[in-house]
């Protein structure tokens, strides 16, 4: 391995170390205003979405089932379903479409 991969790797560990080192020193020990302590616990949902949502959409060529999918699994999760049945009812609802789209 050549010392410019080695001197990346390194570079690379640094850059992704201090950005989460810096929040901890810098707060150690102090208390977030509410607000922002709430707007901080939604950030990974937020991620989560962005991350996710898109390829839900794109799933095929055709985005009706994507969007087929995403409603089916929305509303099972509304109702209350764990997260077995939402999964397995998507699969069976997209099924469906697919014998009649």
């Amino acid at each position: 391995m050549s010392s410019s991969i080695i001197l990346m790797i390194a570079a690379m560990g640094m850059v992704t170390y201090i950005p989460r080192m810096l929040p901890f020193v810098m707060l150690n020990g102090r208390e977030l205003p509410p607000f922002l302590q709430r707007v901080l616990k939604n950030i990974p949902y937020a991620i989560l979405g962005a991350l996710i949502f898109p390829g839900v959409l794109y799933i095929q060529e055709d985005i009706r089932f994507g969007v087929v999918g995403a409603v089916s699994a929305f509303v099972l999760a509304y109702l209350g379903a764990n997260i077995m049945v939402i999964i397995v009812g998507a699969i069976v609802i997209l099924s469906l479409c697919s014998l009649f789209l």
